[in-house]
């Protein structure tokens, strides 16, 4: 589902890998691929994932698979039982008499800064003296096992002393007292006197409000980290970490020390989705506190259930919202509030709240609109960074007002999506100022359209439905517009180091972080191709704060787009020297050197690109080089949000049909098809994978996965699998159509390529709604479905009642 990895499809039944090969072949054109590589292209073709022989043999090493060293302790954190309250007193002297208990440390042990806040310092490492969550880290105990710290960590109900306060837990009560991690933002635009005015001045108006709940990253490895201590007082960490210069930053706070002094280092992530982005932090700092401290490695580890009570999610939204629009659905003014639940301290929700209010718009024009973010304070896990970063939730709140609009007009959702779109010369300019000016969406949006018949489906299941009293079928078509880059400016940056050996073999190293989205992959095409190499001629080693420093952490969809610049950079440069060199030996102007195939083609003559470097070696060329990238034509000014923020947009829409148990509320979805800009791809296959799983998390967030805090103790009741439920291969629709949009980027990206971390994960809202459809079928259309998210079989049956009674 998440790679398509020939490796792997080869331990499927025999009748799996053929259905798989059938419908590879129709989704990627694999005779253009290979042409492409006889002409010496590495990239533009499918390849497997560079580390899927290692994946499916077990090979492949995770930080907890990295042998320890002699003398290795285990950590493991105490965690507050009370939601909020203040701390006053710890009997900590049980735990340290306890056996295999080495050490135990609180908050006074660190020599820094308590703190591993990520942009605001408001997060403490351990408990200062207030209680703000549920689970929040109070000490940390190391033993000699594993075991035995968490049995020792487990006694903290037994040991704290607590005054508890009563909780604040939803985003609708922090922002009735007025309680918020960060000022709010506004978002505002006056085309025709502003929102209000429009509103108040159009034929129809609309006011409601909806919710969206939060997601649990669920990566498959949880977070850990490995902390050696290393000579002059420094620290070699290995951690499972989506931003290693950051953990180097917050580490050397802590301890005290030079950002010099800190080694961190990361082969690859089994997951992140934004949860090791700024969240690992705490699991670094306290694994890296006790390690110098003892002058002997500490490895924390976490449980799953830990895991989940004490680390952030996707942030949770609330709206109220008011519209204004015209006969055919065309917004005129619209106006919403918007509120997280941003947890116990601020953590990534600004920028989170800064890219919803970005995304309100999604795909559509908005002449006058108002959008106010408000990141509620709660007593709750601090929510963080989730693929997609605020953006499905911003999109997700239009996209629910122009449903609602098209039932109460009577039209097709997709006819009213379609009279909204942003124009090509006109009707252009988002509410934040950036001209759009690559708008493929309604090119993209009628492609799919044909060719997923969704005129034909839509008829049909009318007819069904008018037959069928008990299961509603329901269908809808949901476009996506995502803007690709860092909101902030100076993150739009990459380094990478290219070595290139006299045997001519190639090493890479980059700032970007390999958590499984195949990021090495690509950047290794990247370099395969720039020298016109063979892809397995390029190895590219784990992320190291001591080669390529000050970077940017892999999010926001950029991996390839800044780490694969930087890399191609590098490459670049090596090339030009090997051609002036070769050049020099055989004549040809050094412009006209060209590198494919592993061969060299110099004024007539055809030489292996080995003996051309091993040529350059004698001559005393510099066979190595740094690579540097920065996206250009970016601006942002936070407070008056305003600005080019974004180097381009991916666009992307998708066609879902569901059938829905109006008594029972389970539902089954039956067709999936997607079309996805990106671009001019790197790899087809990766971002063919990438937009299948990217559709199948989503779908996740928005029905099955829904976190439940307990409404007075403000404990996470949903803290393991088996009271959270993600998807599994048994939820992915029978019929499942994904293709790439054929076109490129009119920006210079590399190889005009568009990112597909995150754009992607938009495309499910065409389940929410189709579930949405089938719901309203109830009453024939005539009455807009209450539904929120995620839509669980309760909150379907809830709708569904809500219906029947108001027909």
């Amino acid at each position: 589902m998440n790679k398509p990895i020939d490796a792997l499809l080869l331990l499927l039944p025999s009748e799996a890998f053929a259905d798989y090969r059938k419908n590879t072949a129709a989704r990627i054109d694999q005779s253009a691929e290979a042409n492409a590589m006889r002409n010496g292209a590495r990239v533009g073709v499918s390849r497997p994932h560079e580390s899927a022989h290692l994946h499916v043999a077990g090979e492949a090493t995770y930080i907890d698979d990295i042998p320890e060293l002699a003398g290795t302790l285990h950590c493991a954190l105490g965690l507050s039982p009370v939601a909020h309250g203040k701390l006053t007193g710890m009997a900590l002297d049980t735990l340290r008499a306890l056996p295999g208990v080495v050490l135990v440390i609180s908050a006074s042990d660190i020599a820094g800064p308590n703190d591993c806040g990520s942009i605001v310092h408001d997060d403490p490492i351990l408990c200062d003296g207030e209680i703000r969550y549920l689970g929040q880290p109070v000490f940390a105990v190391v033993a000699s096992t594993r075991e035995a710290a968490r049995r020792a960590a487990a006694k903290a109900g037994d040991v704290l002393t607590i005054a508890a306060e009563p909780p604040v837990l939803t985003p609708q009560q922090a922002h009735a007292k007025g309680q918020y991690v960060l000022p709010p933002m506004h978002l505002v635009r006056e085309t025709h006197g502003g929102a209000q005015a429009a509103i108040a001045k159009a034929p129809h108006r609309l006011k409601s409000t909806f919710e969206v709940g939060g997601q649990e990253q669920f990566y498959l490895e949880g977070q850990i980290s490995y902390a050696i201590p290393t000579e002059g007082g420094g620290m070699h960490l290995y951690c499972s970490t989506q931003h290693p210069s950051e953990m180097q930053h917050l580490v050397a706070h802590a301890l005290q020390l030079h950002a010099h002094d800190v080694h961190v280092e990361c082969r690859r992530m089994g997951g992140g989705f934004g949860g090791k982005e700024s969240q690992s932090a705490i699991f670094a700092c306290v694994a890296s506190v006790a390690a110098a401290r003892l002058k002997r490695p500490v490895k924390l580890r976490l449980d799953r259930d830990d895991d989940f009570l004490i680390t952030g999610r996707r942030h949770c939204f609330w709206y109220e919202y008011e519209a204004g629009y015209d006969d055919e659905g065309r917004v005129l003014g619209a106006e919403i509030t918007m509120v997280s639940r941003a947890g116990h301290s601020a953590d990534l929700s600004g920028p989170v709240m800064t890219r919803a209010l970005c995304h309100f718009d999604n795909a559509y024009w908005l002449p006058d609109v108002a959008m106010h973010g408000f990141s509620g304070k709660t007593n709750t896990q601090s929510n963080t960074a989730f693929r997609g970063f605020g953006g499905p939730q911003g999109a997700i709140a239009i996209e629910n007002i122009l449903d609602s609009v098209a039932r109460a007009l009577g039209k097709d959702p997709m006819d009213v999506r379609r009279a909204n779109f942003y124009g090509k010369d006109n009707n252009n300019v988002t509410p934040y100022g950036q001209v759009v000016t690559d708008n493929i969406i309604h090119e993209l949006s009628a492609e799919l359209e044909a060719s997923s018949d969704y005129r034909a489906r839509r008829a049909a299941i009318t007819a069904f439905n008018t037959t069928s009293p008990v299961l509603k079928r329901g269908i809808a078509l949901a476009p996506l517009k995502f803007g690709i880059s860092f909101n902030v400016k100076h993150f739009n940056q990459a380094g990478a180091l290219v070595h290139v050996y006299n045997d001519g073999s190639i090493l890479v190293n980059h700032g970007g972080t390999e958590m499984g989205q195949g990021l090495n992959t690509k950047v290794a095409q990247v370099v395969a191709h720039e020298l016109g190499v063979s892809f397995d001629s390029v190895r590219v080693t784990a992320t190291d704060t001591q080669k390529v420093a000050n970077t940017s952490a892999t999010a926001a969809s950029t991996g390839a787009d800044l780490n694969g610049k930087a890399a191609q950079d590098a490459a670049r440069q090596i090339r030009e020297r090997l051609a002036v060199c070769i050049a020099g030996h055989h004549g040809g102007a050094p412009e006209a050197v060209r590198f494919a195939n592993d061969k060299v083609e110099v004024n007539g003559r055809s030489l292996p690109f080995s003996t051309v470097v091993a040529q350059g070696y004698l001559d005393r060329v510099q066979l190595w080089s740094d690579g540097f990238y920065a996206t250009p034509g970016l601006s942002w000014d936070k407070e008056k949000m305003f600005g080019r923020p974004f180097y381009y947009f991916a666009y992307g829409a998708a066609v879902s049909e569901v059938v829905v148990d109006t008594l029972t509320g389970e539902w089954k979805l039956l067709r999936a098809d997607i079309l996805h800009d990106a671009g001019k791809s790197l790899n087809p296959a990766v971002d063919i994978g990438q937009i299948e799983g990217a559709f199948i998390q989503g779908m996740g967030w928005l029905t099955t996965e829904q976190l439940v805090w307990h409404p007075t103790t403000g404990k996470l009741m949903t803290h393991a699998p088996s009271t959270y439920k993600i998807p599994t291969a048994n939820d992915c629709p029978p019929v499942f159509n994904c293709r790439l949009y054929d076109g490129q980027n009119v920006e210079d990206s590399i190889h005009r390529s568009k990112a597909v971390g995150e754009p992607p994960l938009l495309l499910p809202f065409s389940v929410f709604f189709a579930i949405r459809d089938a719901v309203s079928a109830v009453a024939e259309h005539r009455v807009d479905p209450p539904l929120t998210a995620p839509a669980t079989s309760e909150a379907i049956l809830r709708a569904i009642t809500a219906v029947q009674t108001a027909a």
